[in-house]
């Protein structure tokens, strides 16, 4: 393994809420990702209550790990609703 010590840019990836409002009722991105950047978090949880996955905005799709994008695009390209865009800086 080579270390140059010149710093990567990381990608900046943006997601589209009003597009994607039910992540796992399609999971597309989260299991094509090769490097797992994404992962989904309750946005809305009551205690004592079980929380729907199916009901919008319930849960929420986070790109937790940009560091490990190698913008391979493939997330880009098996969103059904093109609510992911990655920017290179």
């Amino acid at each position: 393994m080579v270390l140059t010590g010149v710093p990567r840019k990381l990608p900046k990836i943006e997601i589209d809420y009003t597009k994607c409002r039910t992540p796992f009722t399609c999971k597309k991105c989260l299991q094509i990702c090769p490097y797992m950047v994404f992962s989904v978090r309750c946005e809305k949880e009551e205690r004592l209550k079980e929380t729907d996955p199916r009901i919008p905005d319930t849960y929420k799709l986070y790109s937790n790990r940009p560091d490990k994008c190698t913008v391979c695009n493939k997330c880009l390209e098996v969103c059904p609703e093109g609510a992911l865009t990655i920017i290179l800086s």
